[in-house]
């Protein structure tokens, strides 16, 4: 069975991140979220833990998906998870720049090599700098995510603004 790699910050993970899942779930037989922390950049809103519990509540109950947390290079996480494909969702041209540039020091680095799938027409403007954005406005953010990340981001902006 091969196993697809789907690594990001996810913070949070959002509907977008989850149609990837899916889209590498109906090509591989099996999906590892990789929450990847990388301590040498900004912190974000959520911790990698809470990342890790919320990506678990998005995923929910699909079979074959595990939800995991990294840290370093994401190929390095990949190759640790015993991926065999790294696959990553492409919103725009600018997009493919940069991952086509990622996917070819990832096969010279590990061979593990890099899928990309499109995302669907309805999601290409989802963000999770968007939606952290938005939502600290005020502005629901219900069509974009899961329940449980809508509620986690109204009690993260609540704790933000006492």
């Amino acid at each position: 069975m091969s196993i697809a790699f789907v690594p990001g910050s996810f913070d949070p993970m959002h509907l977008g991140h989850l149609d990837v899942v899916d889209q590498a779930l109906e090509v591989f037989g099996a999906v590892v979220v990789g929450v990847l922390h990388n301590p040498s950049k900004p912190s974000g809103l959520f911790t990698p833990d809470e990342r890790v519990a919320l990506a678990e509540q998005t995923v929910g109950d699909r079979q074959n998906v595990t939800v995991g947390a990294f840290s370093g290079l994401a190929v390095q996480a990949a190759a640790a998870a015993g991926a065999d494909i790294i696959v990553k969702g492409l919103r725009t041209t600018n997009d493919f720049d940069i991952e086509q540039q990622m996917a070819h020091n990832n096969v010279a680095l590990t061979g593990i090599r890099t899928v990309f799938v499109p995302c669907r027409p309805d999601l290409a403007y989802i963000s999770s700098r968007f939606i952290r954005e938005i939502s600290s406005q005020g502005v629901s953010i219900d069509h974009m995510v899961v329940p449980a990340v809508s509620a986690a981001l109204s009690t993260k902006h609540g704790e933000v603004n006492s």
